[in-house]
Formats: structure tokens, C-alpha cells, sequence
């Protein structure tokens, strides 16, 4: 079992990282590389810096610039660390999904499509409710406390979406319900003055962009893990 684990999810997480970075070159990487020309423009940082400092009486304005911090530069060295970036992350939810399947063996390879959008309502869609995806340059809440909430929101949906899809009792499926409103309830922690050094449609266009291939990765991921599980099952 412990091979068919790990089978599974080192040749599903490689083929959904893959596809991940695909996707995220042809559409993500160019909204990012465009909404850093912005942050990168002193000036238009300046500005915007002020106009957060008058706002927020002396607050931080939640843009740092660090001249001496390590970034990929563009090409090959970015693109090899965002396979690699991609592959680790891959791999870890592909483990997650092999070892679920060992508790719920999915019967036909179609079910690891609704595994896969699981994960994506957990991981993706219900913290991007409070915190969406966020291009460079734009100002954010304290990063601790965006953390903790990213990560009690993504607890309480698992756990909700599991009682909903598997309580067979009715009180079960309310608490269910519950623990999926509960985090959006408290609601997200948000910085005390919203700012972007980037255009407004193009931070939009950067939220749609990331959704749509974040749902793409875990249809993929969901949908190969479910194949190579039953593949690597022992025979007779």
C-alpha cells in the first residue's frame, strides 16, 4: 500500500505540476510580470505609500522594498523555480488525495474529478473568498494573521464538505453547513488602507486567472491520481 502511495503521487503530482506551470506561463506569469512594472516604478510607489501614510495616520503602508532580497530573474531561472515550486506542492496534495483513497477507493477514474475540485474548494476557492489573489504591489494585512485565517478556513471546509457529502445523519450535514459559513463569518483580516501599485482590471484579471488554473491543476491532479491509483492496485 505504502508503494502504491507513493507511485501514485510522484507520477500524478509530476504530471499536474506540470500542466500547472503550463498554464500559469501562457496566462499568470505575464499579469505578474506587468503588475511588477508597476510596483517597480518609484514614483507611482511613492504616491501610493503617501497616500496609505495619510490614511492610516503613520500605519505602515504595507509595501516594502527589499534591495538585497533574492528573486528569479526572468526566463529560464524563473521558470525552473516555479516547475520546482509547483512540483513540491503537487506532490504533497497528491499524497494527501492517494492516501484518501485508501479510506475511499474511488470506483471509476471520472470520481477523481470531484476529489479534485474538492481540494480546489478547500485550498483555493473558499480562502480566496476573504483573501483573494493578490498581483505585487498591492497592500496586504499582517501576514500571520492572514495565515492562521487561510488556514482555519481551509480546515473547516474539509471538514464541512466531508460531513456534508458523508454524514448520514442530518445534524452532521448542519454542522457541515455551518463550518463552511463559520470562517467567512469572522471574515478575513484586511489591511487598514486597500491599495495597489497595479491597474484595477489587471488585479481582477490576475484573481480570474489565478481560479481558473488552480481549478485546472486539481481537475488534473484529482483526475490522473484516481487513474494511476486503480492502476497500481495489486492483482489477484
Amino acid at each position: 500500500m505504502i508503494k502504491r502511495i507513493a507511485q501514485t503521487a510522484g507520477f500524478a503530482g509530476l504530471i499536474a505540476a506540470l500542466v500547472l506551470t503550463l498554464v500559469q506561463l501562457l496566462w499568470v506569469s505575464p499579469l505578474i510580470l506587468k503588475a511588477e512594472t508597476y510596483e517597480k516604478s518609484e514614483p507611482a510607489a511613492v504616491l501610493v505609500e503617501e497616500h496609505a501614510h495619510e490614511h492610516a495616520d503613520g500605519a505602515a503602508a504595507g509595501h516594502h522594498h527589499d534591495a538585497e532580497a533574492w528573486e528569479p530573474e526572468d526566463g529560464w531561472q524563473r521558470i525552473i523555480s516555479t516547475t520546482g515550486g509547483n512540483l513540491v506542492v503537487a506532490v504533497g496534495f497528491a499524497l494527501m488525495l492517494a492516501g484518501l483513497f485508501t479510506l475511499r477507493e474511488p470506483g471509476r477514474v471520472s470520481e477523481g474529478l470531484f476529489w479534485g475540485l474538492a481540494g480546489f474548494a478547500v485550498f483555493t476557492l473558499a480562502p480566496s473568498l476573504g483573501l483573494p489573489p493578490e498581483v505585487p504591489g498591492t497592500a496586504a494585512a499582517d501576514l500571520s494573521l492572514r495565515q492562521i485565517w487561510w488556514i482555519g478556513t481551509a480546515a473547516a471546509t474539509a471538514v464541512g464538505l466531508a460531513l456534508l457529502v458523508f454524514g448520514r445523519h442530518w445534524a452532521l450535514r448542519i454542522v457541515g453547513l455551518a463550518l463552511l459559513v463559520v470562517p467567512h463569518l469572522i471574515g478575513a483580516p484586511q489591511p487598514e488602507v486597500h491599495s495597489s501599485l497595479a491597474p484595477e482590471s489587471l488585479a481582477h484579471e490576475f484573481i480570474i486567472a489565478s481560479l481558473v488554473t488552480n481549478a485546472v491543476f486539481w481537475a488534473a491532479l484529482g483526475l490522473v491520481a484516481a487513474w494511476l491509483f486503480r492502476r497500481f492496485a495489486p492483482s489477484a
